[in-house]
């Protein structure tokens, strides 16, 4: 970075990293066709009472920026929601 920033290909001015973030995506494909999956996502997170910091999207993903020490409740929580278990 500082090497970028030295030889003007990019500029900034603090550069800061939080270490004690996570991210939880979920994706797929019918995530087109399906309305209502982000509105899930997040209602599910809140249930939870894990706050989101970011959020992120694209045809086929959203992401969520969380606290690190919320990630494996919001894993499980988020696959309980949408059925992960289930098989297809």
């Amino acid at each position: 970075m500082e090497a970028a920033k030295a030889a003007d290909q990019i500029n900034y001015h603090d550069l800061v990293a939080d270490e004690g973030v996570a991210k939880v995506s979920i994706v797929g494909i019918g995530m087109r066709s399906h309305a209502g999956v982000a509105a899930k996502m997040f209602a599910t997170l809140r249930d939870e009472g894990v706050n989101i910091k970011v959020i992120t999207t694209s045809e086929i993903k959203v992401s969520v920026l969380i606290d690190r020490k919320y990630m494996e409740l919001a894993v499980q929580a988020l696959h309980d929601a949408f059925e992960l278990e289930k098989e297809t």
